[in-house]
């Protein structure tokens, strides 16, 4: 894996981990992030990390879990579950958590994984193949107004009509390249000179095909109940809907006096960064603390 984390070093300045600390990264990914908080919060700081991706997982235990042993904790579930999961391995509080909402590298560029229109592969999008869902079920056998509904509020698609009448006409499509090309003849070109035109339609179903968003509630919910006093919370997110989740849910807090941000501004990559990691020219930030008034 040749991923590069993005804001690494602000999310790990902001956590602040400490020897004897309990860390939870709820997006274990390639693991940069839980490779940093382990280094960071030596020699006696233990995390626990999450991915319902069973590929990270393996690749933790082969790389993270060989060299920090008991320190490191890994959990093949969705971030989801986390409060009930922390609490099995007897950690009632912890003192940070992060959330990276990116896909890894490895996702990414997998051909087997469909989740991206650069490389052909079969159209399934799961980060946890245990799931039944898959895109090609939602692509091939969902109504067109379903379509339409799904690319308009989970893709924020302008064409989501036009798109899902195309889609129903073509159908059955099994690849990626395939549901790309359909897309791009849909779309005025001239419209997106930044982006590939079936992007927000592969950002559609991907989030609902892993039911992101309502994982992301609940999980950000649940992993702020788990902060200690004083414990930090840093979420990384990658589009306007993510971080309007993630927004809402800390402003919740904070006006129940639960929470204090750190930043009201989401904080964004450097210029160097994106120059360096393409990747990152989409990322917001943002942190906050568990108020010490609670307890």
């Amino acid at each position: 894996m040749l991923h590069k984390s993005v804001l690494l070093n602000e999310t790990i300045f902001a956590i602040n981990p400490q020897s004897g600390g309990i860390y939870v990264d709820m997006t274990l990914g390639a693991g940069g992030h839980t490779r940093k908080l382990l280094e960071k919060s030596a020699p006696d700081g233990i995390v626990i990390a999450f991915d319902k991706d069973e590929k990270a997982i393996s690749y933790a235990s082969e790389t993270l879990k060989r060299e920090f042993k008991d320190r490191l904790i890994l959990v093949h579930d969705n971030y989801s579950n986390c409060l009930a999961r922390v609490r099995e391995f007897g950690f009632d509080k912890v003192d940070g958590a992060v959330m990276d909402l990116g896909l890894s590298l490895d996702q990414i560029k997998g051909q087997d994984r469909g989740f991206s229109f650069l490389t052909d592969g079969p159209l399934d999008m799961r980060m946890d193949k245990r799931k039944p869902l898959t895109a090609e079920k939602i692509v091939n056998g969902w109504e067109e107004n379903e379509l339409a509904n799904i690319l308009r509020i989970y893709g924020e698609e302008r064409f989501a009509g036009r798109i899902a009448r195309n889609i129903v006409r073509k159908r059955p499509i099994r690849s990626t390249k395939e549901l790309a090309s359909i897309v791009e003849l849909c779309i005025p070109r001239h419209l997106y000179k930044k982006t590939h035109p079936a992007t927000r339609v592969f950002q559609a179903l991907r989030i609902v095909v892993n039911d992101e968003l309502e994982s992301l509630q609940k999980g950000l919910t649940d992993a702020i109940e788990l902060l200690k006093s004083n414990g930090t919370i840093c979420v990384i997110s990658f589009h306007s809907l993510e971080d309007r989740v993630v927004k809402n849910i800390f402003r919740e807090f904070k006006q129940k006096k639960e929470l204090r941000l750190i930043n009201k501004k989401p904080i964004l990559p450097s210029k160097s960064e994106v120059m360096s990691n393409r990747r990152a020219r989409s990322a917001k930030l943002r942190c906050a603390v568990k108020d010490n008034r609670l307890n």
